[in-house]
């Protein structure tokens, strides 16, 4: 018989609870919400990437998998769907786990403010990013990127000791 708790859950519980639900009350998130709740879904998607999920379908079949020990996992919902969690991946408010995910950032600088970096230089280091986001050129028409197609570039700078220098 197993004893203790699941290595998902043990992984949560550093999470900061109290803060994501701050997080959920600041965009009005649990308004008309029954069943399938931003933890759950925040929970869902956690678990996806800690175990290399690569489609909704993927996400759906390992939970039911674990359907037996889901509560004990830190889900609150009975089952989970894929189309349950692509109607809330849609629909629900990206900037709550935007302000989530700074808000961890925020909390993990610190740690890593005084490690030594591997690399002995005397000047600093950045890595510099530049990504495109594809966007839907009937919803986007100020952003053309093709003829059939609306994108925007994002260019990111960062200093390698984790200090954001500047983004646009």
């Amino acid at each position: 018989m197993r004893q203790g708790k699941l290595v998902f859950a043990q992984l949560m519980l550093y999470l900061p609870l109290r803060k994501f639900r701050r997080c959920v009350a600041d965009h009005n998130g649990e308004h008309k919400i029954k069943d399938f709740s931003f933890l759950d879904q925040f929970f869902a998607m956690a678990f996806a990437q800690l175990t290399y999920r690569e489609s909704l379908r993927d996400i759906e079949v390992n939970l039911r998998a674990q359907a037996r020990r889901l509560y004990h996992m830190g889900f609150r919902c009975q089952t989970i769907s894929h189309n349950t969690l692509a109607n809330a991946n849609t629909t629900r408010p990206w900037q709550i786990y935007a302000d989530f995910a700074q808000h961890l950032i925020g909390l993990a600088r610190p740690l890593y403010a005084t490690e030594p970096f591997r690399l002995e230089r005397d000047a600093a280091i950045y890595a510099f990013d530049a990504s495109t986001i594809d966007l839907c050129l009937s919803v986007f028409a100020w952003a053309p990127f093709r003829s059939t197609k609306a994108a925007i570039k994002l260019h990111t700078l960062l200093d390698l000791r984790g200090i954001q220098v500047s983004s646009d």
